[in-house]
């Protein structure tokens, strides 16, 4: 807990507005992933065929795209940004695993890499001040 504090510190005396548009975007851009996979329901299967044969893949399209939606709200607000980063990981190293394992698809490998990256950035960094955990916090 310690060290979650001291990140928290660090992250608060080092915020840069700049860092805090690119969260937002992220969290925008993983909210209208989320909403493109709700609406393309068949596209999120095609990604997702080449895991199905573990099992899991009801599951799967069925965790994917609400946590693209609500943890993509969440980062743009900057609430409970760290788990809400959490929560996209797994779909993210997914997402780079898939197309190890399935048809190579440069840009979405690609994509998915950067994403990944800029969420365990954000996972480190948190939510910085201009977020609803910085407002919150200072409220006590």
């Amino acid at each position: 807990m310690e060290n979650v504090k001291n990140l928290n510190k660090w992250a608060n005396a080092h915020t840069y507005l700049p860092i805090d548009l690119v969260s937002i975007v992220l969290g925008a851009f993983l909210f209208m992933k989320g909403i493109l996979f709700v609406t393309n329901i068949q596209y999120l299967h095609e990604l997702i065929s080449p895991i199905d044969q573990f099992g899991g893949g009801m599951f799967l399209l069925h965790y994917i795209a609400p946590a693209h939606m609500i943890g993509g709200v969440m980062i743009v607000f900057g609430l409970l940004t760290r788990w809400a980063i959490a929560a996209q990981l797994p779909i993210l190293f997914g997402a780079v695993l898939v197309n190890f394992m399935g048809y190579m698809r440069s840009e979405n490998l690609l994509l998915a890499i950067i994403v990944l990256l800029i969420c365990i950035f954000f996972l480190f960094y948190g939510s910085g001040k201009h977020s609803a955990d910085y407002y919150f916090k200072m409220q006590q």
